[in-house]
C-alpha cells in the first residue's frame, strides 16, 4: 500500500482502561438508549432533541456547554429528551480538519492516538454527568472505545449509501439516524434505513459475524441541493416510502441545520428555531407529521456563529465556545427555544 508507517496505535482496550466508564455511567447509557427507543416507537410522547456543537472542540468549552445542557435537560425532562452532540469526527466534501479524534490540536500535526485519548476522556466526563451523547459514525473501524458511550448515532449524508456504514448501523445497540444524501434524496436514506434494519454477514475484528439488524434505525431529513426538505410534502413522501418498505418503528428526525437552514445558498444558524417552530406548527394540523416526526437535531454552542481555522493564526483563535466548523446557534437562543418547545409540549 502507498502509506508511510508513523507509529503503532494503542489498543482500544488500553484506551478504555485509562479512561473507564463507571458502572453508573454504563447504566446511564443503557437507560438513555431505552428512552430514545421508546420515543421512536411512540411509547414515550416526549420530543427528542439532538443538540450541541458542530464539532466537539475544544474540550474545555464542550464540557462547559455540557454542564449547562445537563442542568436544562433536568429541568425540561418531562417534555423533552435532550441528547448532546459530541461530534469528534468530521466528514469533509473535499479536504479539511477531520475533527479532534484525528487532530486534537488543529494547529499541530495529526495525532490519532492522542486524539482518541482526548475524545474518550471528554465523552466519559459528559456521560458521568448524567447527560446522554451522540456522534456521527465516520471512521467505523475506530468505533470501539466510543460506540459504547453513545445513546444515538448518525450516519451522515456522505456515508448513507456506503455499505460498510449500513452494516455498522445494523450491528449497533443504540438507535441510528440515517440522513438523506447531500442531493436531498429521501429514497436513498429510506433504503439505508431498510438495510440497517436487516441482518448482514460481515467481518468484524477478524471474525465472520452476523449483525442482528437494528429495529430503531430511522430517517433524518437534513435538506439537500434542491433546498429544505422538512415540509409536509417531504414528510408525506417519506411516509409513503417507509410504508412501502414496511420499516419497523417508522420515525423521522428533522435536522434544523445544514441545508434546512440555508438562505441565498448560505447557511444561517439563526434560522434553526424557525425551522423547529414551523415543523411543530405543521405537526398540529397534519397527521403524517404528528405521527412520524419524533424530534429534531440542532447545531448549538456557547457562542453564535463560527470561525475558520484556515484563516486564523493560533494566537487569535477563540477557545471559548465559538465553532471552528459550521456556524452554531448561541447558548442563549438555544435555551430559549428549548424552553418554548417544552412549554408547548406539556412541561
Amino acid at each position: 500500500m502507498g502509506v508511510t508507517i508513523i507509529k503503532k496505535m494503542p489498543s482500544a482496550d488500553e484506551i478504555i482502561a485509562r479512561h473507564p466508564l463507571s458502572a453508573q455511567g454504563e447504566k446511564n447509557v443503557e437507560n438513555d438508549r431505552k428512552e430514545i427507543e421508546d420515543i421512536l416507537t411512540g411509547r414515550d410522547k416526549r420530543l427528542l432533541f439532538i443538540v450541541g456543537p458542530c464539532s466537539a472542540w475544544p474540550d474545555t468549552a464542550v464540557l462547559e456547554y455540557a454542564k449547562r445542557l445537563k442542568k436544562l435537560s433536568d429541568e425540561l425532562k418531562s417534555s423533552l429528551k435532550i441528547v448532546m452532540r459530541v461530534y469528534i469526527q468530521k466528514p469533509r466534501t473535499i479536504k479539511g480538519w477531520l475533527g479532534p479524534v484525528n487532530q486534537p490540536d488543529p494547529y499541530k500535526p495529526a495525532d490519532i492516538a492522542l486524539g482518541i485519548e482526548y475524545c474518550r476522556d471528554m465523552m466519559v466526563k459528559i456521560v458521568e454527568m448524567g447527560l446522554s451523547i451522540a456522534d456521527e459514525a465516520l471512521f467505523t473501524h475506530n468505533s470501539k472505545g466510543f460506540a459504547e458511550l453513545l445513546s444515538w448515532i448518525a450516519i451522515g449524508a456522505r456515508s448513507v449509501e456506503d455499505q460498510e456504514h449500513r452494516i455498522f448501523a445494523s450491528g449497533m445497540e443504540c438507535p441510528v439516524g440515517m440522513k438523506n444524501a447531500t442531493s436531498g434524496s429521501i429514497d436513498v436514506a429510506v433504503n439505508a434505513v431498510v438495510a440497517a434494519q436487516h441482518k448482514h454477514t460481515a467481518v468484524i475484528d477478524g471474525y465472520q459475524v452476523e449483525t442482528h439488524g437494528n429495529p430503531y434505525a430511522h430517517l433524518v431529513l437534513r435538506g439537500g441541493e434542491s433546498g429544505p426538505n422538512y415540509g409536509v410534502e417531504h414528510v408525506h413522501k417519506a411516509k409513503t416510502l417507509l410504508e412501502k418498505h414496511r420499516v419497523k418503528n417508522p420515525s423521522i428526525l428533522i435536522d434544523a441545520s445544514h441545508d434546512n437552514c440555508l438562505i441565498n445558498g448560505k447557511k444561517d444558524c439563526t434560522l434553526q428555531p424557525i425551522v423547529v417552530k414551523e415543523v411543530l406548527a405543521t405537526m398540529k394540523v397534519h397527521d403524517d407529521c404528528r405521527h412520524l416526526v419524533k424530534g429534531f437535531m440542532m447545531e448549538s454552542f456557547l457562542k453564535e456563529g463560527n470561525q475558520k481555522l484556515e484563516s486564523l493564526a493560533d494566537k487569535t483563535i477563540d477557545l471559548g465556545g465559538l465553532s471552528v466548523t459550521d456556524p452554531c446557534l448561541g447558548w442563549e437562543a438555544t435555551e430559549q427555544l428549548l424552553r418554548e418547545v417544552a412549554k408547548t409540549n406539556g412541561n
